[in-house]
């Protein structure tokens, strides 16, 4: 299975932040906001969602290709030669001659709260990415298409429709400023549509639509709950829920739903169920969390699997087992 992963590569700068956000917000008082805050770390990192889901199919024995714009220092500073070392197909990457890679930066509180600004640079020109020439070339069964360029998510995702490529629609970051039209734009007719429950309720706010109203707009929404799990909501049949791994500590929730969307594609591109395949984003998604930096976990076959059985059972073990190529 073709899966072609659109979106952003960034360096991420991490922080973290002793305290909480909101005990410094004054509710009434926002509209002047005006703070600052004390960072006690810097971690630099490769990240960006793109990069996040496709290192992750890699991990799990996938080889996706990464469809996106960068810097000429993506291959100066080594992180192309990190995402092909990982499984990751760099080959239609667009390389920009005067601009530098996105740039992200993400400070976390003791609360897993989160303030992020982003440079996107190069990835403006994602919009010049020619996703049918890329199907004609090797025919795509399906397309993810992150948070990106707006224009450029605009143009994957009529490539995809008048192509008739099934598509992932994944905006999450891009929500916050968008518009209804813009989303409505981008999730109806998504073969998947995948939001934590925040985003899922933004969608609702932003687009008007209903929660039933926007399943209906696609074939199977997947909304991630933190520690609460997931839940599947494929069209025309039951809810699946989807606990999450028991026993995570959690050090850094950067690029967690990143992990979890490449390991709930690795279980579909494997022909298992939507069941497995949430447990398998599940359980890697685990080892993101635990770890500082989105593409800094380690996953050992042996200990992945023991980690997946021991929260879901014997039966579900053998079955990834079974699919999945992870070394």
């Amino acid at each position: 299975m073709h899966l072609a992963i659109a979106g952003s590569v960034a360096a991420d700068h991490l922080q973290t932040f002793a305290g909480r956000f909101s005990d410094s917000l004054v509710p009434d008082q926002l509209d002047k906001l005006s703070v600052s805050f004390l960072v006690e770390d810097l971690d630099i990192r490769r990240g960006g969602c793109a990069a996040n889901i496709a290192f992750a199919l890699g991990r799990l024995g996938h080889r996706a290709t990464l469809v996106a714009a960068v810097g000429r220092d993506f291959g100066e500073q080594g992180y192309q030669a990190w995402l092909e070392d990982a499984g990751v197909d760099c080959s239609r990457v667009h390389v920009s001659p005067t601009l530098h890679t996105a740039l992200c930066t993400i400070t976390t509180d003791d609360a897993h709260a989160q303030i992020v600004t982003f440079y996107p640079g190069a990835m403006s020109e994602a919009r010049q990415i020619d996703v049918a020439a890329l199907h004609a070339e090797q025919a795509i069964d399906l397309l993810l298409i992150g948070p990106d360029d707006p224009q450029g998510m605009q143009q994957h995702t009529a490539t995809a429709r008048s192509l008739g490529i099934p598509f992932a629609a994944d905006p999450s970051q891009q929500l916050a400023w968008a518009d209804g039209e813009l989303i409505r734009d981008l999730v109806e007719g998504a073969t998947y549509l995948f939001t934590n429950d925040y985003e899922a309720a933004l969608i609702s706010q932003k687009t008007g639509w209903s929660a039933d109203e926007v399943r209906s707009a696609v074939e199977t929404q997947i909304i991630t709950r933190g520690k609460d799990g997931v839940t599947v909501f494929p069209k025309g049949g039951d809810p699946i829920e989807v606990p999450a791994i028991s026993g995570v500590v959690a050090v850094d929730p950067t690029g967690v739903g990143d992990s979890f969307r490449a390991g709930f594609l690795a279980g579909i591109a494997a022909g298992l169920g939507f069941e497995r395949s949430a447990q398998i984003g599940c359980t890697i998604a685990a080892s993101v969390v635990e770890t500082t930096g989105t593409q800094e976990y380690i996953l050992e076959r042996e200990g992945f699997l023991k980690r997946l059985g021991s929260t879901y059972g014997e039966q579900a073990q053998a079955e990834v087992d079974a699919a999945l190529s992870l070394a």
